[in-house]
């Protein structure tokens, strides 16, 4: 390896081999011992993040989740086309997603965009965005925090209402 070029010394080698071997361990048959279920939380990050950088123990989660329960593959499916619509400010396709998401595991979270429809259009296609108004919640709130049972009414509009 050095004849070719290789910088590094045997312990580095011996580090990469040693973590390579114990991915590939993680890959293993489930006969091996109980396994420990992961959360649901973690789950639905696995399925719903960036598929391509993973490690092997999350690549073996997902998969055994996609072979044990293929309507959540179909949901997450759903839940990628929602989100491309949304990038794309397309919302001539809320229809036909509406449809195929009724029989999914989306179910209720169509049904509530059913509800508000002209709404959610709106917002797809619209400009507008209430990133400001958050922003300004979220610090007015933080303010609040740190001077809870510290001062009156009056401290905190000094703190928050600049000096004119």
């Amino acid at each position: 390896m050095k004849a070719a070029g290789f910088g590094g010394s045997q312990r580095v080698v011996t580090e990469w081999t040693t973590r390579r071997r114990r991915a590939v361990s993680f890959s293993a048959p489930a006969s091996v011992g109980p396994v420990a279920v992961p959360s649901s939380r973690i789950v639905a990050r696995l399925l719903t993040c960036d598929r391509d950088v993973r490690s092997a123990e999350a690549l073996r989660i997902r998969v055994a989740v996609e072979t044990a329960c293929p309507a959540l593959v179909a949901a997450r499916t759903i839940l990628d086309r929602f989100k491309t619509m949304v990038a794309s400010g397309k919302s001539g396709d809320l229809d036909p997603w509406l449809a195929d998401a009724t029989g999914t595991e989306m179910a209720s979270y169509a049904n509530g965009i059913t509800a508000d429809r002209a709404a959610v259009s709106a917002a797809i296609t619209g400009s507008w965005s209430n990133g400001q108004t958050e922003g300004q919640v979220t610090r007015l709130k933080l303010v609040e925090r740190q001077m809870f049972g510290r001062a009156k009414v009056d401290l905190l509009r000094a703190r928050l209402v600049p000096a004119a």
